[in-house]
């Protein structure tokens, strides 16, 4: 098995996109019609997914309590159990159908197939069965890819004993990002990027985003995406936009960059 660090690959480009559980619930043509163009172009992609609304549904149906701490759904066993349906039972295949039904090879995938993504308790007695990525499997991913196949991966990891454990919908894209030497990340919203004084901005640095969210057009729901993508970049991978379901937003890069020939 290889670590999640960085792997040398072939000069075709690579992306991961990361969906949302909002967003997955409202994908159109405009969306994979888009996928299909990036994919002609040469690009190789994989998609990962949370599935939130989706769980959020299944939990209160069964009078399970949930809640988030700075930005992380704290899990219990019970609830463990009930994200591990929802994602690989109900929210992945149901993304790999619509995905081949528009003529895009996938196969969804999580953290048991293949030990894809090995995990550990991030700590335990504040989150509960929530993981943080210890290794990823990049040669499967790798052997995909190389087919032509899209990965379909659902946030769920495991444990070296097989438990199961919920990961960060933004950490799994960013850390599958890196492990693939992904040329970009992609968060899909429902907005198409950032939107300052009723107008979208194709370019942001931190140091902009800061400014921005200072002055107060950023806010909201926007707050933790952009600095999901900040994370990104200062992780590493090279550029991360938050775009909506055309794949064209905002692009957010290290400000030395605006001024590289």
């Amino acid at each position: 098995m290889t670590t999640s660090k960085s792997m040398p690959h072939t000069a075709r480009k690579r992306m991961v996109i990361k969906l949302g559980g909002s967003t997955l619930e409202g994908l159109n043509e405009a969306f994979f019609d888009n996928f299909k163009r990036l994919q002609e172009s040469g690009v190789e992609l994989i998609i990962t997914h949370g599935g939130g609304p989706a769980i959020n549904r299944e939990l209160a149906a069964r009078g399970i309590q949930s809640h988030t701490l700075n930005g992380i759904r704290v899990t219990n066993e019970t609830a463990m159990k009930v994200v591990q349906s929802t994602l690989i039972g109900q929210v992945n295949p149901a993304l790999v159908h619509e995905l081949t039904h528009a003529g895009i090879a996938a196969l969804g995938l999580n953290g048991f197939d293949g030990q894809l993504m090995v995990a550990d308790f991030l700590d335990q007695a504040i989150y509960g069965y929530v993981g943080a990525i210890k290794t990823i499997n990049t040669s499967l991913l790798e052997m995909l890819m190389s087919g032509g196949i899209v990965p379909v991966i659902a946030c769920v990891g495991a444990n070296e004993a097989g438990q199961a454990l919920n990961i960060n919908g933004d950490t799994v894209a960013s850390e599958i990002a890196l492990a693939i030497g992904a040329d970009s990340l992609l968060l899909v919203t429902d907005v198409s990027g950032i939107r300052i004084q009723d107008e979208y901005q194709s370019i942001a640095t931190p140091a902009l985003i800061d400014q921005w969210t200072e002055q107060g057009h950023i806010y909201g729901g926007m707050i933790p995406k952009v600095q999901g993508a900040i994370d990104g970049l200062r992780a590493g991978i090279p550029s991360v936009q938050i775009v909506g379901e055309t794949l064209i937003g905002t692009t957010i890069i290290a400000s030395s960059k605006l001024h590289s020939p």
